[in-house]
């Protein structure tokens, strides 16, 4: 096996020491207070599991074993596609309180317009997910709406540091982008990960620990903790956070898991903001972003990479109203097929009792529309007593 390969599959699927292939550096020690559980000497940790990621030899077990089995199979089908809603996501910028809608782009990227904002997650446009242009996971379909037609993102959500999460060249041509409308995008990043943006000239940015949150134009985002870890090269294992979002517009409250593992981190979410999610005040999240790809062998990848079963697990312990899957069948990162996820997603979904439209997928390019959250209702009356 290439040496340079095998440094990619670390940065991408999984794996321990990172191997430095090209590396694209910029990432910061974590050298702030350590006060914090998840702040550590050596880095940052996670919440519920210690090192998620295998070591070098397993990494090694692991190639050897899926190169005997042929793995991964190819898939029955290509990945779903549809043509984008160019006019619908264009329109949002001039009319902001049109209905919510978003649009899966492929991976964990996915365009969320909603509370006037248009907001990116974990922009990944670029034919591999590796520090080399030659090697490493290529995609195995284009995005579903191309650089050229993205319209101008006001805020970009960043999960983690990984390849296939933070991509140079996407950030680039999104900053250069937004500056020429006029409009520079604000870059929400994990603690750490904001001297990446700056060795590359992007200012714009705001850097959240576990539980900061950030107001923007009347929108809160939430960095939340997920059971993952972090490295773009040799050396820097663990030195920036990873995370999700909770995200607060008036008319949608939606999460964002990026990449994780499953742990009690997301019924610990939920608890977090039950306050904002009482019946009376709209119920849970109106829409829960999870991944669903990239977990076979569960032995390599089970403390890192949620299975559909697990993800559906996410699902009800966010207490979401409905969950889109991510992170599949767009690069094979794993030995599953690409397009094995949705299909165990929906037996999974079946065995827990869900509606079919409770989790579902969507097809790369496609822009669903989803119901405007309903205001809270208003306290009742108060009640006068009138003496006979």
């Amino acid at each position: 096996m290439r040496p340079c390969f095998v440094g990619v599959l670390l940065m991408t699927a999984g794996g321990c020491n990172s191997v430095n292939a090209g590396r694209d550096d910029g990432t910061n020690s974590a050298t702030d207070s350590r006060t914090k559980a998840h702040h550590t000497a050596e880095g940052f940790k996670n919440n519920y599991s210690g090192a998620v990621n295998k070591g070098f030899g397993e990494l090694i077990r692991w190639q050897q074993e899926r190169r005997a089995a042929g793995l991964p199979k190819p898939p029955d089908a290509p990945t779903p596609t549809q043509t984008p809603d160019l006019p619908n996501i264009a329109a949002y910028a001039s009319n902001p309180q049109r209905a919510p809608a978003i649009t899966w782009i492929g991976h964990a990227s996915v365009l969320i317009q909603a509370g006037g904002l248009t907001v990116l997650t974990d922009p990944m446009f670029s034919n591999r997910a590796s520090p080399i242009s030659l090697i490493g996971p290529q995609r195995q379909q284009p995005p579903g709406l191309p650089l050229t037609d993205l319209p101008t993102v006001d805020v970009v959500l960043i999960s983690h540091n990984h390849y296939d999460h933070l991509d140079r060249p996407s950030v680039l041509d999104i900053a250069s982008r937004a500056q020429a409308a006029g409009r520079p995008v604000l870059f929400i990043v994990p603690l750490g990960v904001k001297s990446w943006f700056a060795d590359l000239g992007i200012t714009h940015v705001v850097e959240l620990d576990w539980w900061d949150k950030h107001v923007y134009k009347g929108v809160e985002f939430n960095f939340t903790p997920v059971q993952h870890w972090s490295a773009r090269g040799l050396g820097d294992r663990s030195q920036t956070l990873w995370g999700g979002y909770a995200v607060f517009a008036p008319d949608l409250h939606w999460y964002f898991a990026g990449d994780t593992g499953y742990s009690k981190d997301f019924a610990d979410t939920s608890a977090r903001f039950a306050e904002r999610h009482t019946e009376a005040r709209g119920g849970g999240f109106d829409l829960a972003l999870i991944p669903i790809g990239a977990y076979q062998p569960r032995w390599f990848l089970a403390a890192q990479h949620v299975d559909p079963v697990e993800a559906v697990q996410i699902h009800r312990d966010l207490g979401a109203k409905r969950s889109v899957g991510i992170h599949w069948g767009t690069f094979e990162l794993s030995d599953e097929s690409l397009d094995q996820p949705p299909k165990d997603l929906a037996t999974a979904a079946a065995a827990q009792g869900l509606k079919t439209q409770d989790f579902t997928v969507m097809a790369i390019g496609e822009t669903r529309h989803l119901p405007a959250r309903r205001a809270p209702l208003p306290p009742p009356p108060s009640r006068i007593n009138i003496a006979p």
